[in-house]
């Protein structure tokens, strides 16, 4: 188990392996002690802090939401909560229409009818290192996404499982829990809507009604309340959240109180 230090805490070594110093760390009359707040690494004689509050570091395979900043030759630049933008190249979206073809000098003149500057999109990282980060979105389930709620969380909240997108039938709202930090909340609806028109052109978007609205609302606010008081953020614990809400009768603008948050932190206690 990984030891979690604060800033001045001894990091226990045996300096007669001939340890390497690394990031956050620093030698203190003799001994190794952490100047940031995370969890001891070891990585061969390689001794490490990794900070629990830092910018998202992108690993392959990662389910991502961000934001499209730029648009330059063959690629779109996105904003993923990183030291710096991702990049998605044009051979790696799905064309209008979910076409499968060898991209054209036509295709490069027409990157704005897919993505322009300002939309959000889920992705998933192709592949990541010190220097870049590329994204794909040759899956239906990835793109543009409309018609939502964004919440920005710490990365290190989100609990990293082996599926991201969740439907939570019961209150008819899919939620992308993004390893980034970015969580997306729309309703069922709007998001099998969003896959159709991923195939064909776009039509008319689907009214979502208030009722549904209202539970988006709760559903981003139980994000919020895990959020503020450092509680992981996974499907289990949003519906125990949300059911919370409900059970002790507190409205979706409510639960953004400090109160509802340290009743969350209390029932957790009692676990």
């Amino acid at each position: 188990m990984r030891a979690l230090v604060a800033i001045g805490d001894v990091i226990q070594v045996d300096h007669q392996d001939g340890i390497l110093r690394g990031h956050g760390t620093q030698l203190v009359d003799g001994e190794l002690v952490a100047t940031v707040c995370g969890t001891v690494e070891r990585v061969n004689k390689l001794v490490f802090v990794k900070p629990l509050r830092s910018r998202y570091e992108a690993r392959v395979g990662d389910v991502v939401i961000g934001r499209v900043t730029e648009l330059a030759q063959k690629r779109w630049k996105v904003d993923v909560n990183s030291k710096q933008d991702a990049h998605l190249m044009l051979s790696a979206v799905n064309l209008p229409g979910g076409i499968q073809r060898r991209r054209t000098a036509t295709d490069e003149l027409n990157m704005r009818s897919v993505f322009v500057e300002g939309d959000l999109i889920s992705a998933e990282v192709q592949s990541a290192s010190q220097d870049s980060i590329h994204l794909h979105t040759r899956s239906l389930k990835y793109g543009k996404l409309q018609m939502g709620q964004l919440v920005k969380v710490e990365p290190y909240l989100i609990k990293r499982l082996s599926q991201h997108f969740h439907s939570f039938g019961q209150y008819q709202v899919e939620v992308i829990f993004g390893c980034n930090g970015y969580v997306w909340i729309s309703s069922v609806a709007q998001r099998e809507q969003q896959q159709q028109q991923q195939q064909q052109e776009d039509g008319p978007a689907i009214p979502i009604p208030l009722a549904t609205r209202e539970r988006i609302c709760r559903v981003g606010n139980a994000v919020r309340a895990l959020a503020s008081q450092g509680l992981v953020v996974s499907p289990d614990s949003v519906v125990a959240a949300y059911e919370a809400s409900v059970g002790w009768g507190i409205e979706p603008k409510d639960m953004l109180a400090r109160a509802f948050g340290e009743r969350l932190v209390a029932r957790e206690n009692d676990k």
